[in-house]
């Protein structure tokens, strides 16, 4: 096995989409670990360390398909889950609105026009989502019965929750362009 793994690095065409394909694993692993500007990062801990010790929930199982990074609140907690939305929300308007059927037909030309709306809506939904996220931690209830909860996020300012929702879209916006 591991000759075979030689071979596929001494191959420069091989090599240079294993590199990429690492690089893009590193990205994503950096910035499931980069939290969010505006949360306070020991206080997320101190309720992840607690809601770990027992208390499996709904966002537990969320929080398993975004690799750990959505109850952390990182930059690239919505992970591609806005995309896959958005993907499938599409899927379905082609059926019903003629339009889009017309744009499917096209081809070439009428997928790269449905891909775009995809990546608008992405970032519609990515905000929305981003804006739950950002209000539940807010209010506390992102980790209920954790004693830090209120404090997760400790400026409660508009200015602040704006941030944050721009980050979180950003990441979306960044995974997105990392699953190109």
């Amino acid at each position: 096995m591991l000759t075979a793994f030689a071979r596929a690095f001494k191959t420069p065409d091989l090599r240079k989409k294993l590199l990429f394909t690492l690089g893009i694993i590193v990205l994503y692993r950096l910035g499931a670990h980069i939290p969010v500007p505006g949360v306070s990062y020991e206080n997320v801990q101190i309720c992840v360390d607690q809601a770990s010790d027992g208390n499996n929930s709904l966002f537990g199982l969320v929080n398993m398909f975004s690799g750990g990074a959505l109850l952390q609140i990182t930059i690239f907690a919505l992970g591609i889950m806005p995309y896959i939305t958005a993907s499938i929300i599409l899927q379905l308007l082609t059926v019903v609105i003629p339009r889009l059927e017309a744009l499917k037909k096209e081809g070439q030309s009428g997928t790269a026009k449905i891909t775009q709306y995809t990546r608008y809506l992405t970032v519609a939904l990515a905000i929305l989502q981003g804006t739950g996220l950002v209000a539940t931690a807010r209010s506390g209830a992102l980790f209920s019965g954790c004693p830090v909860a209120n404090q997760i996020v400790p400026n409660q300012s508009i200015f602040t929750t704006v941030i944050m929702v721009i980050t979180m879209t950003a990441g979306t916006a960044a995974v997105m362009w990392l699953r190109q």
